[in-house]
């Protein structure tokens, strides 16, 4: 496997899956642009031999698609997931040691490795050597977009008990001192936050490394959702098929592997506002304070590779690392919440906000109605697990008489729609937390979720063409079918929640005084129905990112029942709100310049 970032460069070129992009390109704004286009063009991973303002390589797009990522860890790809299988399940290894001895014998090989020499053969430079990459129009500055942030735990020292995340850094712009500080964005759950807080009891900064480049295994397992006591940087020697080689200058760990090393503090109580940036929901995260690693020193091969990746709306490359990370994980979601088959983060509608699970039901094998029981049992396990644990809406059902895949998903909602009873099988839990991205709920990381879980036989038949109620309604207009059972209507602009509720009052009393419509259980109450309804992923993004379920969702003939909520058709009201984030729009004259990487006798000129 690859020793170092260059080394896969060469061998992808190699292979036809690089291009070396020769001409000058800016990396505010147009590096990104480039790696936009190429990447809807299912093109090749790039390499940018001559950024502007500085004097290091980058390289963009090398787990662009599933093949290509597969491609780089061929050599490691079996026995890695061997290992995982084995965390996830040691019995295997119980019943059958020798079938099992080379998992082991793998594993062993992967312990890091200590070297002396401190940061021997790196140079010491500044923040503003490194390429300086400002993705979106409104981003508050450059920003690293494949980090692997080390922290150690305070109360338990030395690489074994540390954290490798992936967290975004702010190299520059708002308030921070040039070359002296940048931001770090991240949850207070994570395992970084936990060693903040450790550091904050005892009153000592939280010395942090931030590694850059490196073998690709570095970068993903900066990622990796690990089975517990499985160390980052074990899986990431695992993955490279060579130990993960270490020093230490000044007190702070250094990756001898990696192409740059950015060291630093985070003092206790210290944040200043970091962002805006564009992010994988599709719209810009906003300012908030977060903490400030104040620079120590920053390190550089001597001819390091910047690697970056640019998120924005799915799918972008992080789609393939989600893709990446479920093949090499496998099964461990089922040992981690017992009943569970299958659990799918919907890319399309941002990975955090939209869940679909597959479960057992066996709970209720003898009554005459069969209804979710175990079901909702799984439902609040995935909804306390990890990052499942930032999702808004689950959607739930019992796999029995046929077939049932959570990833065909135009499948999986009809066959929920189809079973559900909407007076009974839709649970909210109010006042909780959501991802830190999402600006649907009412403040940051606080808004709400909804299960909506499924099982038995049909209960209906789903529309394939508009209900009659839906059409000649006053103020609302344009309904255009979604999917089969789901229907996009459009309404006025939405002003406040006092108001929005006088009109979804209003809409709801109107359709259930044209007759029963078991045939459309949902209906999506947006800006522009036309958006909504051309494409599932359409449907997807904007229903499930601009909705709130607490505060967005309505009912036709809605009531309460000894405080449950049920209805006869469910309403989301998704259309934009004031305090919703804007969306990612490029910049046209940045798209304009970069045609000429494009045209012909450019570096691009065969990417369509």
């Amino acid at each position: 496997m690859y020793p170092t970032l260059e080394a896969c460069v060469n061998d992808l070129e190699r292979h036809g899956h690089l291009v070396r992009i020769r001409e000058e390109v800016d990396p505010d704004l147009e590096m990104a642009a480039v790696h936009l286009r190429v990447f809807e063009a299912g093109g090749p991973a790039l390499l940018f031999e001559n950024v502007k303002g500085s004097r290091y390589r980058a390289v963009s797009n090398l787990f662009g698609t599933l093949e290509r990522s597969k491609y780089i860890f061929r050599q490691t790809w079996q026995s890695t997931q061997n290992v995982i299988a084995l965390r996830n399940d040691p019995m295997k290894a119980l019943k059958q040691p020798f079938r099992h001895v080379r998992a082991a014998l793998a594993a062993t090989k992967a312990l890091p490795l200590r070297q002396g020499g401190g940061a021997s053969g790196f140079e010491e430079i500044a923040i503003t050597d490194l390429p300086l990459i400002k993705h979106w129009p409104m981003d508050g500055g450059a920003f690293v977009t494949l980090p692997q942030v080390y922290t150690e735990d305070p109360d338990k020292p030395g690489v074994m008990n540390a954290n490798l995340g992936m967290y975004r850094v702010q190299l520059t712009g708002n308030d921070y001192a040039t070359n002296e500080e940048i931001g770090l964005h991240y949850q207070i759950h994570r395992g970084i936050g936990i060693h903040q807080h450790k550091a904050n009891r005892k009153g000592e900064p939280l010395r942090a490394s931030i590694f850059v480049g490196g073998p690709p295994s570095h970068t993903l397992s900066a990622v990796m959702p690990l089975p517990e006591g499985l160390s980052e940087l074990t899986f990431a020697g695992l993955l490279a098929g060579r130990r993960f080689r270490y020093s230490y200058a000044d007190g702070f760990c250094i990756s001898l592997d990696a192409d740059f090393v950015i060291t630093g503090e985070i003092h206790p109580g210290e944040t200043k506002p970091e962002g805006p940036f564009g992010d994988h929901l599709g719209y810009y995260s906003l300012v908030h304070p977060f903490p400030v690693l104040r620079v120590r020193k920053v390190y550089a091969k001597r001819n390091a590779i910047w690697p970056f990746t640019v998120v924005g709306r799915p799918p972008q490359e992080d789609t393939a690392f989600g893709a990446l990370i479920h093949e090499l994980t496998g099964d461990a979601v089922k040992q981690e919440v017992p009943g569970v088959k299958e659990v799918h983060a919907v890319d399309a509608a941002g990975v955090h906000p939209l869940l679909f699970a597959i479960g057992s039901e066996r709970y209720t094998p003898y009554t005459e109605v069969k209804q979710p029981a175990e079901l909702l049992t799984i439902a609040n396990r995935i909804l306390g697990t990890g990052q499942l644990s930032l999702a808004k809406y689950l959607f739930i059902a019992a796999e029995e008489n046929e077939p049932l895949s959570t990833h065909r998903e135009a499948e999986f909602l009809r066959y929920v729609l189809e079973r559900i009873d909407l007076r009974r099988d839709v649970h909210f839990q109010t006042n909780t937390t959501i991802d830190t991205l999402d600006y649907s709920g009412t403040g940051i990381n606080q808004g709400s979720k909804v299960v909506f879980a499924a099982c038995g036989g049909k209960k209906r038949e789903l529309c394939t063409d508009v209900p009659a109620q839906l059409a000649g309604l006053r103020d609302y207009g344009n309904p255009v079918l979604v999917l089969p059972g789901i229907v996009a209507l459009e309404g006025p602009a939405f002003v406040g929640y006092a108001e929005a509720e006088r009109q979804l009052r209003e809409l709801t009393d109107a359709i259930g005084a044209r007759g029963a419509m078991p045939e459309c259980p949902l209906i999506v109450l947006c800006d522009d129905s036309s958006f909504v309804g051309a494409s599932l992923a359409n449907f997807l993004w904007a229903t499930f990112t601009r909705s709130n379920p607490s505060h967005d969702i309505y009912g036709v003939n809605g009531g309460y029942a000894f405080k449950h909520w049920g209805c006869d058709n469910v309403v989301i009201d998704a259309r934009t709100k004031p305090h919703h984030a804007p969306p990612l729009v490029p910049d046209p004259a940045v798209e304009k310049r970069i045609d000429r990487l494009f045209a012909s006798g450019g570096s691009l000129s065969g990417v369509r």
